[in-house]
């Protein structure tokens, strides 16, 4: 016991130490090699393998100019000519497409294309849930945020599962102004709201299951708030949510305390387990301006590997989406591919999966 504890205690300083230095810390992480040396009919624990699935869905989004459709239903593919998948040596679980985009209000709904979301994350879930019951992790390449909607949907049909939300916004406010907003709201900009209770039941009680996640097992990672949010929307009432925030401040000082804060609250939630949602825009917009919302205020790229990094070692973690990046303002895909490289780095560095990566991935540190 008292040589676990010394060695447990050495790993997180090692891995706090080099979060801040922006070092891998994976070799640190899994201590099964080191028992197994002391004691030969110790076993190796068996290393997690990823399923991914592509879920290219842009209905969350509004137009970014007239005539105009959001690029972000191209994040899967761009991401995929990066490497990303090869590397990671996922096993592929295939892809669910959206409905075709309009830009047109729906009325019937409050959310543009909302009747065709309700229909999408109806068949997402209906993939996505047979995948969460088997002994991988699942990486969903989105998409948009609203993608959140099909995954806590299948969780929820599973059991009472946790969220930690990566984000820069909250995802939950809705604008002071409703009416104006009717028809046309975006469930990109609402998806955590949604997934909790909040708003139509044609979005929010899918197949009877509202809420989705329970507002107490969310843990909110990377809030940047502006005056001007709370001026456009009602932030008070996330504000006096059972959410738990860990906002940009808290994870700019040290990711990796945030990273393991997070986790150990998720863990100790009476849970199945807990989903990782990742939307590009948590990254400052000078290292990462193509989203459709750019942030003034967000996290370098070796922050986020370092926040991801506890989330993902955590046995709790059943798996991972990551949204909202747009290749279409990456003419280059200079973004694209560091985004791509800080996730794989993270999924080295946390020790729990067997994948390629065998060092740290250039440009993920800064």
């Amino acid at each position: 016991m008292g040589r676990n504890l010394r060695l447990a205690r050495r790993c997180l300083e090692t891995g706090l130490l080099a979060a801040s230095m922006g070092v891998a810390t994976g070799a640190c992480a899994p201590t099964a090699s080191a028992d197994a040396a002391s004691n030969p009919t110790a076993k190796a624990a068996p290393m997690t393998r990823i399923v991914v699935i592509d879920a290219p869905s842009n209905l969350g989004l509004r137009p970014p100019a007239p005539g105009v459709e959001p690029g972000a239903r191209k994040l899967a593919a761009a991401l995929r000519d990066t490497g990303l998948v090869a590397r990671l040596g996922a096993r592929e679980g295939g892809r669910v497409d959206a409905p075709a985009y309009s830009p047109d209000p729906d009325h019937a709904v409050g959310f543009r294309n909302g009747t065709a979301l309700a229909a999408y994350s109806r068949t997402l879930a209906d993939r996505l849930e047979p995948l969460l019951g088997r002994d991988e992790f699942v990486l969903v390449l989105g998409g948009d945020c609203s993608v959140l909607l099909g995954s806590s949907l299948a969780l929820k049909r599973r059991g009472r599962y946790g969220l930690a939300f990566v984000d820069a916004h909250d995802d939950y406010s809705y604008a002071r102004d409703r009416k104006r907003y009717r028809g046309i709201y975006t469930a990109a900009g609402l998806d955590l709201g949604l997934a909790t209770g909040h708003g139509p039941a044609a979005l929010t009680d899918i197949d009877g299951r509202s809420p989705y996640l329970r507002e107490s097992d969310v843990v909110q990672l990377g809030l940047s708030r502006t005056p001007a949010d709370s001026e456009f929307a009602a932030t008070e009432s996330y504000d006096a949510s059972g959410i738990h925030t860990l906002g940009v401040d808290t994870i700019r000082r040290d990711a990796h305390a945030a990273g393991a804060e997070a986790r150990a609250r998720l863990e100790a939630a009476d849970t199945q387990g807990y989903w990782i949602h990742v939307d590009a825009d948590v990254l400052d917009a000078r290292v990462m301006p193509a989203v459709d919302s750019p942030n003034e205020r967000g996290l370098s790229f070796g922050q986020l590997r370092a926040l991801l990094t506890p989330l993902l070692a955590s046995p709790k973690a059943v798996g991972l989406e990551l949204t909202i990046y747009d290749p279409d303002l990456d003419p280059d895909g200079r973004y694209g591919a560091r985004l791509a490289r800080t996730i794989e780095a993270a999924f080295a560095d946390s020790g729990r999966f067997a994948i390629k990566a065998d060092r740290a991935p250039r440009g993920a540190r800064r």
